[in-house]
């Protein structure tokens, strides 16, 4: 597998994309829903990442910088058939990296606090991600975890 920054143009990660926002409207409110469609993702201030398995999207992750210290993980997914094959920790690994290389101080990211994204809060807390308060825009929400790192 690799791992390749990608521009958001292409109808495969359209598609992709699309299935994630699909399974966040299915399990999260309106006024809790924070994943970004595709407009929202082409912002300078967000670089997005594909993991290839040949010539199949496995998955996706994004840093959004908040600033010169802090970023932000969004619209981390794995594929369905992929699942528990790896994809996960390989790109989790690369964002940190990512992060650290940025010589940002913090990384942090907002999850869903239903049984849902249990998987995706454990996958965080095994790479150090620890509660923390809301950050950015974001404001206390029963649907929500926070999770930061310090780097």
């Amino acid at each position: 597998m690799i791992i390749q920054p990608d521009d958001l143009r292409g109808p495969r990660i359209a598609a992709f994309l699309e299935e994630h926002l699909e399974d966040m409207r299915s399990v999260s409110p309106p006024e809790s829903k924070h994943a970004l469609d595709l407009d929202g993702l082409r912002k300078p201030e967000i670089t997005f990442w594909i993991v290839w398995d040949g010539e199949r999207i496995a998955g996706c992750g994004a840093i959004k910088e908040l600033d010169l210290h802090h970023g932000e993980l969004k619209s981390m997914r794995t594929s369905r058939e992929h699942r528990r094959r790896g994809v996960a920790s390989l790109l989790m690994n690369h964002l940190i990296g990512t992060a650290r290389a940025r010589g940002y101080r913090r990384l942090s990211l907002e999850t869903g606090s239903m049984p849902f994204f249990e998987p995706a809060r454990r996958l965080y807390a095994r790479f150090g991600f620890r509660p923390c308060e809301p950050f950015g825009d974001y404001r206390p929400d029963p649907n929500s975890v926070f999770l930061s790192l310090s780097l």
